[in-house]
């Protein structure tokens, strides 16, 4: 498989057709810099709270535990399915079996997500970009928990997760989610987000390598078969991705993890070494300001940028 990303060339800037509010013309540079700097300072109490989360779910969890307290980490919910109200599931429950996260006005949606976060996202972090996705999309939303053990053992997973070693429960059960799927003739429509669209690719790789090593299929059938999926990743950390679903990667050029650990910004010098997987609309916009987390945060800044799944893989964004 070739490792080049088709999307675009590694020094043509990618045009999109959606980017930031314009600032008023009245503002000079200078202006715009305080503007952007105060909107990033303005973030921050929201981030130090994201991190006092991460800290109960691990530390304090862990802490509790020891002198006989009854709290368990966010790792015992690591590869477990989530569904309405935080409720867990264990792997190799039917997707058809479980209350996912709906639209507040839309109790019974026809189409079902299947969703796997970023790092340091306790559960309950989880269940609240599952309600956004959910608001965005129209659909009911299954989450794959991806949990937090802190930010350098999350940061140590994604260097693992990029080389394929090591067992990442969230990985595992995905990979096994979507072979039984594919296997069973439904189609899959599944979202990654940071660390999460790494997972994703990852567990890719792995059914992909499970229909031609297992079923002996050729890679024509391989690529048919994974066709049957439909995957958008936001802000992902992953360079690569097999060929035969249909993607839509969204990256914001303002947003330090996709573009420098994943497939790129606009203007990308190594995007010869990258691949977005075959016919792959990848969607790249500037929004944000002066804060690097807050231009990479999924519900305000992502989900602002979505457009159905039919109209961006038409390009209309």
């Amino acid at each position: 498989m070739s490792t080049i990303d088709r999307s675009r060339s590694a020094f043509t800037p990618a045009t999109t057709a959606r980017t930031a509010a314009p600032e008023k013309k009245s503002l000079n540079p200078l202006e715009k810099l305080a503007n952007m700097a105060k909107e990033g300072i303005a973030d921050l109490p929201r981030f130090l709270k994201m991190g006092a989360d991460v800290f109960e779910a691990t530390t304090v969890a862990e802490v509790s535990k020891l002198f006989g307290g009854s709290a368990k980490p966010d790792r015992m919910f690591d590869g477990q399915f989530v569904g309405a109200q935080g409720q867990t599931f264990p792997p190799g429950t039917s997707l058809n079996q479980m209350p996912g996260v709906t639209p507040k006005n839309n109790p019974n949606p026809s189409e079902t997500i299947l969703y796997v976060n970023g790092i340091m996202t306790p559960l309950e972090g989880q269940l609240k970009e599952m309600q956004s996705i959910a608001e965005t999309s129209g659909a009911k939303v299954v989450g794959i928990h991806n949990s937090t053990q802190g930010l350098a053992s999350d940061l140590a997973q994604c260097v693992t997760d990029k080389l394929d070693k090591g067992s990442n429960p969230a990985v595992d059960t995905l990979a096994d989610t979507l072979y039984t799927e594919l296997k069973a003739g439904r189609d899959v429509h599944l979202m990654g987000y940071s660390q999460g669209g790494l997972i994703t690719a990852r567990a890719l790789s792995h059914v992909e390598q499970r229909l031609r090593l297992e079923d002996g299929l050729s890679k024509a059938e391989t690529e048919k078969l994974l066709s049957h999926l439909k995957v958008e990743t936001f802000g992902a950390a992953s360079t690569k991705y097999v060929d035969g679903p249909q993607y839509v990667h969204y990256v914001n050029n303002a947003d330090p993890v996709p573009t420098l650990t994943g497939l790129g910004g606009s203007v990308d010098p190594l995007a010869f070494m990258k691949d977005a997987g075959k016919g792959a609309v990848v969607h790249r916009f500037t929004d944000g300001n002066l804060n690097p987390i807050s231009n990479h945060m999924l519900d305000t800044l992502y989900m602002k940028h979505r457009v159905s799944f039919d109209e961006a893989r038409a390009g209309h964004f």
